[in-house]
């Protein structure tokens, strides 16, 4: 599994060709086709991370390592269909709205219980939104999500399963964005009132300590080895025959070193499912009847891969010092900086080279995966060292001194340090490949690479990074990367939580987020976030590289498997069996 941080995608179009790719399966044909049998209990599902979760907490995490967990364990009022992408009932049955547009009423189902036995109500709802989302002293992503202009939406309990949500202003994306994660009132509201919530459910939480609603729960973590759920027997969701889902008995997650170890246990059968990368697919694809499994090709990836630079103009609150030395602020704020870095990745060589031609560049703030916001008329950045140097030229870095080293205008070396996340083969090949271009412009840069969860704490906590190579999961709906893209948004990597916009550009875009949740006619948002993708590439915040072709080998011994480019391989986990 590469690990991400966490755009709210909501759980899970547009394909493109290249020559060099074969096309397995169009997985597409499934929407129209898919009929789920009657499975059979029993049997587990292996699964590799290349990273321990951070935590058990939904609310708090940014990163897959621990929302691939999590999302087994918890769920939302609705969800988005992983064949269809269309959004369906989950914890709520059904929903009326008024003609407003406003006030949105849910009736939940009365058939749901927590893990230990305590029933699902409204009070579960209106606490996750009033008591924890909203809450300003509980650091999260979603309150990123449901504020508008700085305004919350209302959230009350109608009758114990009912609960009205009014809108402060029209939201296109509300009823995919009601995915969002309930938890449970009474397990979590001692440690609100006490202050405590943000370090509840951490690695060293006892497993029945989280309740969840989900098709699975926690039964056991051994750090550096696996994360093991087991069958929810409480769950509600039920077959055509009232038979009570899920089918599979245990879900593990082995915590690996890296992905070539991940590939080697799937070729010792350790692991049910394996995430290819280009370079793996002429090793696999041989070896599918003898090793009795499939791959799979869905398309582009789903999510975005990029370098960033570190502009947080924030001082430490305890030192006093500035996050990021200013000669480098200066280095990283200059826009022709970093578009001279967008013309030095090589983004044919890194799809030769570490995918197999199995890639995509990535010109765009969205995967072309995404659809119908996916706009691919872009400003783009070829590969071009003369163009890189000229624009350095432009901003005042040359190598005066002729030794070989570019400088600013005060005579600073060009130097800094570059991390990506240690274990994800692919991003520290990438990694390899940009820095040696780097150097050839003239830059001194020191490549490190960090276990996954210590990158993360620089990124969101202690910013005391120059520069990174890191990805974005992703989705077919702009607004759920609010927490990225608003200025003052957590994962506003660059420089985040900003008080007030920092830059023109960065405001407009906040204006932009703003009004396209408010706007309903499609194609206008459309129009709306087209514009965002061109600020975002005229601006190089992200400076984007390739997405790798999405490819999956799975065990042929599943049923109900149907994999698509959204969902992936498990999107209906719960109907999955294995085959006797």
């Amino acid at each position: 599994m590469t690990q991400s941080l966490k755009c709210r995608r909501n759980k899970p179009l547009f394909i493109l060709a290249v020559a060099a790719l074969i096309v397995i399966c169009n997985c597409s044909c499934f929407a129209e086709n898919y009929q789920p049998e009657i499975g059979v209990y029993g049997g587990e599902l292996i699964l590799s991370t290349i990273s321990d979760p951070k935590s058990f907490n939904p609310i708090l995490a940014k990163e897959t390592s621990t929302t691939a967990v999590t999302g087994l364990l918890f769920e939302g009022l609705t969800r988005t269909n992983g064949i269809t992408t269309e959004v369906e009932p989950n914890l709520a049955q059904s929903w009326e709205v008024d003609n407003s547009g406003l006030k949105w009423t849910f009736y939940l189902r009365k058939d749901v219980q927590w893990f230990d036995g305590e029933p699902f109500t409204a009070d579960d709802v209106v606490f996750t939104f009033n008591e924890l989302i909203y809450n300003p002293s509980i650091p999260n992503s979603p309150r990123d999500i449901f504020t508008i202009e700085n305004k919350t939406f209302k959230v009350e309990k109608v009758d114990e399963f009912t609960v009205r949500f009014t809108l402060p202003v029209k939201f296109a994306p509300f009823l995919r964005g009601m995915a969002q994660e309930i938890l449970p009132k009474h397990v979590l509201q001692q440690a609100v009132k006490k202050g405590e919530f943000n370090s509840t459910w951490t690695l060293d939480t006892h497993p029945k300590s989280v309740i969840g609603t989900g098709p699975f729960k926690l039964t056991k973590y051994l750090s550096g080895q696996k994360v093991i759920l087991e069958r929810n027997p409480r769950y509600w969701r039920k077959d055509k025959k009232g038979n009570s889902l899920p089918y599979l008995e245990k879900v593990i997650f082995l915590i690996v070193q890296s992905e070539d170890t991940a590939l080697l246990k799937f070729q010792e059968g350790e692991l049910d499912y394996y995430s290819l990368r280009g370079t793996d697919y002429p090793i696999l694809k041989p070896q599918e009847k003898e090793g009795n499994f499939t791959v799979y090709e869905t398309g582009p990836g789903w999510g975005t891969n990029f370098l960033v630079f570190n502009q947080n103009q924030g001082r430490d609150e305890n030192s006093g010092l500035p996050y990021v030395e200013p000669k480098k602020l200066n280095w990283f704020t200059n826009k022709k900086f970093r578009q001279a870095v967008a013309h030095c990745i090589d983004k044919d060589s890194i799809v030769d080279i570490v995918m197999n031609g199995l890639g995509f560049h990535q010109t765009s703030a969205m995967s072309p995966s995404s659809g119908f916001f996916y706009n691919a008329d872009v400003k783009k950045y070829d590969y071009d060292l003369d163009k890189a140097k000229a624009l350095l030229k432009e901003a005042g870095f040359l190598d005066k001194d002729e030794d070989g080293v570019i400088e600013d205008r005060e005579g600073n070396d060009i130097e800094f340090n570059l991390f990506t996340n240690s274990g994800n083969t692919q991003r520290v090949q990438i990694a390899n490949i940009i820095r040696k271009d780097l150097e050839t412009l003239g830059f001194k840069v020191h490549f490190m690479q960090l276990e996954f969860n210590n990158l993360v704490t620089k990124l969101n906590s202690t910013y005391d990074w120059d520069a990174i190579i890191l990805g974005l999961t992703g989705g077919i709906e702009p607004h759920f990367g609010n927490n990225v893209w608003q200025s003052s948004g957590h994962l506003h990597m660059w420089y985040p939580k900003q008080k007030a916009p920092a830059t023109s550009w960065e405001k407009k875009i906040d204006d932009i987020f703003n009004r396209g949740v408010q706007e309903l006619d499609r194609d206008k948002r459309k129009r709306l976030y087209n514009e965002w993708q061109e600020i975002v590439a005229d601006n190089v915040p992200f400076i984007y590289t390739v997405l790798p072709a999405n490819l999956l080998a799975v065990r042929n011994k599943f049923g109900n498997l149907y994999p698509t480019s959204y969902g992936g391989a498990f999107h209906n986990l719960e109907e999955i069996f294995i085959k006797k």
